[in-house]
């Protein structure tokens, strides 16, 4: 994939710029830089991480392509309470498979959210993990996952095709209004 793949996951969620949002294990920020192409210049990101190294290379490449933006940049372990600000959205991609126990951290999510904001998941579509990626779960599961937690209106946004597990998809679900 590449990053007009990444763009077309996520762009269908976010209909207008702008706003607070974060990428959780975000990596050295493929998905954190297909967020900042669609919500523009005017947004305000935060990018978490546990690796200080990739934070640093996706800092050097964010400061490359999109030097206007702002975007703070969190070492930390995106699995335990993290002082942020209420989020318009977030992203997570290709993150949660690494938690076996998933609930904990999507209530973590959800308390990060405004009301109505999106969380909006990449993932493989796969139940079956292996050793790069120990507990995948497919868009079904993520619907029944997502409901457990208090989310609402979940949609299948997009799908790719993936050669190391067949298939990735594009997921968005909202914290309830109230």
């Amino acid at each position: 994939m590449n990053h007009a793949d990444h763009v077309a996951l996520i762009k269908g969620s976010i209909s207008e710029p702008g706003g607070t949002w974060a990428d959780f294990g975000s990596g050295t920020g493929a998905f954190t830089l297909a967020l900042a192409e669609v919500v523009g210049r005017d947004a305000h990101l935060y990018s978490i991480d546990q690796q200080h190294n990739a934070l640093r290379q996706q800092e050097q490449t964010m400061r490359r392509t999109f030097p206007e933006l702002q975007v703070e940049y969190i070492a930390a372990d995106y699995t335990k309470p993290l002082d942020l600000p209420a989020l318009d959205g977030l992203v997570m991609a290709n993150a949660l498979h690494f938690q076996r126990h998933k609930d904990g951290v999507l209530q973590l999510m959800y308390r990060y959210l405004r009301a109505g904001g999106r969380f909006i998941l990449i993932e493989y579509n796969t139940d079956q993990g292996n050793f790069g990626v120990p507990h995948p779960f497919s868009y079904e599961s993520w619907a029944t996952m997502a409901h457990r937690n208090g989310f609402v209106n979940t949609q299948l946004l997009a799908t790719r095709p993936s050669r190391f597990m067949g298939e990735i998809y594009a997921a968005v679900s909202r914290k309830p209004m109230t």
